[in-house]
């Protein structure tokens, strides 16, 4: 098939090119920049002109295209929710050009949109008030179902890891070095699931090819990683104390990322596995943090 992929540039995006291209699909990736027209090139991959606001260029790319791999987001805190307006929109945009076509179009979420404090599955739906409530919203576009789309959602977890991962747990890192404190939460029992970046790449050509209209899919490798595990396998990479904080201190410790490293989000992958036929085959977060140089 051809695909029509946003993000391709991306950590996770330039992954998922590479699976495609390995398995026979022809990309088409959405470039914002001479720069990205370029890598895309270099790549293999036909570059279209365009960005997450311009739904005009995204719902042509779309239609000239027999399916559709977004994981393109902008990854400004700052204006998170905007942000995420602007996701919304994105994906309506490409899902309106799709209605009728029964083409496939793979969104991207986040495991952090589920309650916490308890194993998520792929039957949850967001919880309203959940600390990832604001990306869920674009969940909304599994409604194109109804409309003759092949649409599914892929569920990412806190951490994505593989070299080059700048993420969550390079975030972590550098709070660390900057404090000398490699910092856990109350007892440091909450949970991380995590996935290593090819796995999921793996997940997103496999939903592409095979997931059922309104299909909600968990790319989780880990169920849950403690984050006091984290934060050791911090400490001893950087050769610094590990050691628990309570809430209060880490607010201040953390800044906006507190409430990410208090959550509670262990999820289950075990539909999406056995639904697809996925089998995660990378190694874990503790060990690719030694193994991918993040102290380095």
């Amino acid at each position: 098939m051809k695909i029509f992929v946003t993000g391709a540039t991306g950590f996770i995006g330039g992954a998922v090119v590479r699976e495609l291209l390995t398995a026979g699909h022809r990309v088409v990736g959405l470039a914002r920049s001479d720069a990205a027209d370029k890598t895309l090139t270099r790549m293999g991959v036909e570059a279209h002109r365009g960005e997450l606001a311009d739904l005009d260029s995204l719902a042509a790319g779309a239609r000239a295209c027999d399916g559709v791999i977004h994981t393109a987001f902008i990854h400004d805190f700052a204006q998170y929710e905007a942000n995420a307006r602007t996701d919304q929109r994105a994906l309506k945009a490409m899902a309106d050009a799709l209605e009728g076509t029964n083409k496939p179009l793979v969104a991207t979420s986040g495991t952090a949109v589920l309650a916490p404090g308890r194993i998520g599955t792929e039957a949850d739906s967001p919880a309203p008030d959940g600390l990832g409530s604001i990306r869920a919203a674009s969940e909304v576009v599994l409604a194109a179902a109804d409309r003759g789309v092949r649409v599914s959602i892929v569920r990412l977890p806190p951490s994505v890891h593989d070299r080059g991962d700048h993420g969550f747990v390079p975030a972590l890192i550098d709070v660390a070095r900057r404090t000398g404190v490699a910092a856990y939460v109350g007892d440091g029992d909450n949970r991380w699931p995590a996935v290593h970046r090819l796995d999921a790449a793996r997940l997103f050509r496999l939903a592409l090819e095979k997931a059922p209209p309104g299909a909600r899919l968990h790319g989780v490798g880990e169920e849950g990683v403690p984050m006091r595990s984290i934060a050791e396998a911090i400490g001893t990479g950087l050769g610094i104390p590990a050691r628990s904080m309570s809430a209060d201190e880490a607010a201040a410790h953390f800044g906006w990322m507190a409430l990410f490293v208090g959550i509670d989000n262990s999820t289950s992958s075990a539909q999406t596995r056995a639904s697809l036929g996925w089998q995660p085959q990378q190694i874990g977060l503790l060990d690719d943090m030694q193994a991918s140089g993040y102290f380095s």
